[in-house]
Formats: C-alpha cells, sequence, structure tokens
C-alpha cells in the first residue's frame, strides 16, 4: 500500500501564492507518474499538473505559466507553487501517484492507482 499526505492548502486572496506538498511513502520500487488533481464544486476531477514517464512535466493550459510543478526523489515528495491564484483555482486538490510496488510488478508491467486525501484551496477576496 501506498500513503499520499498533503498539505498546505488554505485561503488566499486573488494574485496570491500557495504551495502545496505531497509526500508518498508505504512500498514503493518505481513511481511511475506523480502530481497533482482537482475538483471544483459540481465539476469533474481535472489534472493540474503532473511529472509524467521520463520525468517530462504536463501542465493544465489553464495555470500554464502561473503553476509550478517540482519534487524531491529522495523524499518521494512532490511539490506545486501556485501563483497569481484566481478565484477559479479554488477547488480540492488530490496528489496522485501511479507505483509499482514491486520490481515483479514494474516487470510485468503493473501499476496502480492511489490518491490523497484532498487538500482544500480557496481564492477569495
Amino acid at each position: 500500500q501506498v500513503q499520499l499526505v498533503e498539505s498546505g492548502g488554505g485561503l488566499v486572496q486573488p494574485g496570491g501564492s500557495l504551495r502545496l506538498s505531497c509526500a508518498a511513502s508505504g512500498r514503493m520500487f518505481r513511481i511511475n507518474t506523480m502530481g497533482w488533481y482537482r475538483q471544483a464544486p459540481g465539476k469533474e476531477r481535472e489534472l493540474v499538473a503532473v511529472f509524467s514517464i521520463g520525468g517530462s512535466t504536463i501542465y493544465a493550459d489553464s495555470v500554464k505559466g502561473r503553476f509550478t510543478i517540482s519534487r524531491d526523489n529522495a523524499r518521494n515528495t512532490v511539490y506545486v507553487q501556485m501563483n497569481s491564484l484566481k478565484p477559479e483555482d479554488t477547488a480540492v486538490y488530490y496528489c496522485y501517484a501511479r507505483v509499482a510496488g514491486a520490481i515483479t510488478d514494474a516487470v510485468a508491467g503493473r501499476f496502480y492507482d492511489y490518491w490523497g486525501q484532498g487538500t482544500q484551496v480557496t481564492v477569495s477576496s
């Protein structure tokens, strides 16, 4: 099993900044993908920013130029620095990871999806 623990959410005024952190722990041989999704009230969960296979980054068009994803591989931690926040960025932000628990899983292509509990980000004056 893998646990993802998020921190850093809160209330911020438009134009402000927040930094979210997500630490992964548990049985992990290889992390294939790791990053952030969000879900606003009445909307579907959407990708925000992730590290994909090979370390490439993928950003939602709506956050490009404002959000920056980074990671600390030694600590299995991923961050997202969110600048110039807008009211439409208000959502619950979820950490996501696709993980192979053992070398046998990785060789067989068995990767499993894990989600954090979510952290609320509210952008409001």
